[in-house]
């Protein structure tokens, strides 16, 4: 269970989260909702240690961690970022297996391993030796997906993960994110402004707006 305890993050004189209390238990899907400038990404960019928040705690099993310090025993976020971020120098398995190699020194069968299953597992098989610009956005978003995977982290983070898919493209994502929770049993936290998609895949819906916390039916 991820446990956030009066979580405050300000940029300058600029309060954006105040003292804010959130639990996610295992192996659920949690959407964070909002209109643009609430907080949403910068809760996201918190939790996965991207941002430093400035007072609060974060617990991961009732273990307090500091989301800016991973290591090989503390990997509990990974993110699928919005824009992807993958290395358009670097074929699609070197950008899947380079971080496991070099963070978690995993040699380099083991990282090709676990990468080749993730790109079968995603639909990806036979684009190991292709760049970024020689796939579609629904491909690069799976290939960010299987980066963060093979971190082999506790909870997966999504910004905004349909901002720039067609419907079709929306639809996969969202089995892939049910898929993720069903046989992975992997907890999942979506940053979106889609609302229609929050209700579609998770079961707890955040309003970083109005800091209400409600069950979906």
């Amino acid at each position: 269970m991820l446990e956030l305890k009066n979580i405050t993050k300000k940029f300058g004189s600029r309060t954006i989260l105040n003292k804010l209390n959130l639990t996610i238990p295992d192996q659920e899907i949690l959407a964070i909702v909002g209109p643009s400038g609430a907080g949403k990404t910068t809760l996201l960019r918190c939790l996965s240690g991207l941002e430093k928040a400035d007072s609060g705690q974060f617990l991961w099993n009732n273990q307090e961690f500091d989301p800016t310090e991973p290591s090989k025993n503390n990997q509990i976020t990974g993110v699928v970022f919005q824009s992807y971020e993958l290395f358009p120098n670097l074929t699609i398995i070197d950008n899947i297996t380079l971080a496991p190699r070099l963070v978690l020194k995993e040699d380099n069968s083991q990282a090709l391993q676990t990468a080749k299953q993730l790109l079968h597992e995603l639909d990806l098989t036979g684009k190991e030796e292709l760049y970024p610009y020689q796939l579609s956005g629904g491909q690069k978003q799976r290939v960010a997906i299987a980066r963060a995977l093979a971190m082999k982290p506790q909870i997966l983070c999504y910004d905004e993960p349909t901002s720039a898919l067609d419907p079709a493209l929306r639809t996969k994502v969202g089995e892939i994110i049910l898929q993720l929770k069903n046989n992975n049993k992997m907890t999942q936290i979506i940053v979106t402004h889609d609302m229609d998609f929050a209700h579609q895949v998770a079961d707890q819906i955040f309003t970083v707006k109005a800091l209400d916390f409600k069950k979906v039916d």
